[in-house]
């Protein structure tokens, strides 16, 4: 199994289309928190995302974003009429509560768009290639791979719908690659066996089909 931190340094050092400088640099910041680098940052990003997953069991997406919507405008109305009573109460002049963000730029500009671009452009192409790879079968080896991927995939999703695959992912993305790196060794000699197997399964494959036979020198 490869580390996630070894594939974040080959995905920022790769000379592809993408940016230069820093290809793909979201990469590595998901990989700081998949594996906790941040442990405030981690468990807010954790605890969000399972509580949107989950919230989208009961509710759709327009109902949740209604609902979030109307929770956050309350609460801001409620905190501008409270300030307001206080600074009646208090003959204050305080101002607005919210001043400070009222005035806060948020636009994005355009060097922030051209990056935000590029990275996603990174991953576009990526994912482009292989996915090109894969189903003009250039290695017959692995377009069969993954045809039993897809195979697998369609029981996968015969037993469980879009959103509960999409908890289940989200759970094992803040969990396996931590097990991973706590107990590397002992998981890389499993995989490693199992890495083996599958070799001589394909080795055999190649030796019986003519297709996937390699030419002779």
């Amino acid at each position: 199994m490869e580390d996630l931190n070894q594939l974040a340094s080959a995905v920022s050092s790769s000379n592809g289309d993408g940016p230069k400088t820093s290809s793909c640099p979201l990469f590595s910041k998901v990989v700081d928190l998949v594996y906790w680098k941040d442990l405030k940052k981690s468990g807010i990003v954790f605890g969000a995302g399972l509580v949107l997953l989950f919230s989208l069991v009961f509710y759709t997406v327009l109902s949740l974003v209604a609902y979030v919507s109307l929770l956050a405008l309350a609460v801001t109305i409620s905190f501008r009429i409270y300030k307001n009573i206080l600074a009646a109460v208090q003959k204050s002049q305080d101002g607005h509560p919210f001043k400070e963000y009222l005035e806060k730029d948020i636009e994005v500009s355009k060097g922030r768009a051209h990056h935000i671009a590029d990275t996603i452009i990174c991953y576009v192409n990526k994912i482009a290639a292989e996915l090109r790879r894969l189903f003009l079968a250039e290695d017959l080896v692995d377009s069969i791979k993954f045809g039993i991927l897809l195979w697998l995939a369609t029981y996968i999703g015969a037993w469980f719908n879009g959103l509960t695959l999409a908890i289940l992912a989200f759970v094992a993305a803040f969990t396996f690659p931590k097990v991973y790196e706590t107990h590397k060794e002992q998981i890389d000699g499993y995989v490693k066996i199992a890495h083996d197997k599958i070799n001589e399964f394909v080795d055999l494959a190649k030796s019986k089909v003519p297709g996937l036979k390699p030419k002779e020198q």
